[in-house]
């Protein structure tokens, strides 16, 4: 049985869900997001708040999905309302990254420059060494900046490339000096 799972899910006043068959959709003033739900899960609307269940409680597979589904639902409605978003930053000397738009272009130590894409529902920002990514999907956003940081991931023995702003990077020791007998 999910914990999570039995509590009702709170929609605020300027959010809309609407459930047609396995589809839920979410609508909100950071945009629509939609799900397909599997057919062991059902969600139904009461007022002002959303209850998901599982068809058979003694399945354990119908358990596990109970909570997925339920923490899905929830992400979606928080995501429309407020958004998401992820902080990455850049460090080593020369490495530097400019965005302009919908594009994103890092200069680290590659002999061109990287340009990335960012998707459709995904906002970046950039100042100074840090890069913003926002959007309302979790899931998407999640995705894309764990992109980014493969483009030039942190390595440890000087911690530069691309990571996130609260990652701690364990550091090696370099080559030790050998001491002469």
């Amino acid at each position: 049985m999910s914990r999570l799972g039995k509590l009702p899910i709170k929609i605020p006043a300027d959010v809309q869900v609407k459930i047609e068959g396995d589809l839920v959709t979410v609508k909100g003033p950071k945009g629509e997001l939609k799900r397909k739900i599997l057919p062991q899960i059902a969600v139904k609307a009461g007022v002002g708040e959303l209850f998901v269940s599982i068809i058979n409680p003694k399945n354990k597979r119908e358990n596990a999905l109970w909570g997925l589904y339920w923490n899905l639902i929830r992400n979606m409605i928080i995501g429309v309302k407020d958004g998401f978003q992820k902080k990455l930053e850049i460090n080593g000397v020369g490495f530097k990254v400019a965005g302009a738009g919908k594009k994103l272009t890092f200069n680290v130590g590659f002999s061109h420059p990287v340009v990335f894409e960012l998707p459709a529902g995904i906002d970046g920002k950039v100042e100074e060494n840090v890069i913003t990514v926002s959007g309302a999907d979790k899931e998407l956003l999640g995705e894309i900046a764990n992109q980014i940081r493969n483009i030039k991931k942190p390595e440890p023995y000087k911690g530069k490339g691309i990571k996130y702003v609260d990652e701690v990077i364990r550091r090696k020791e370099g080559k030790a000096a050998v001491k002469s007998e």
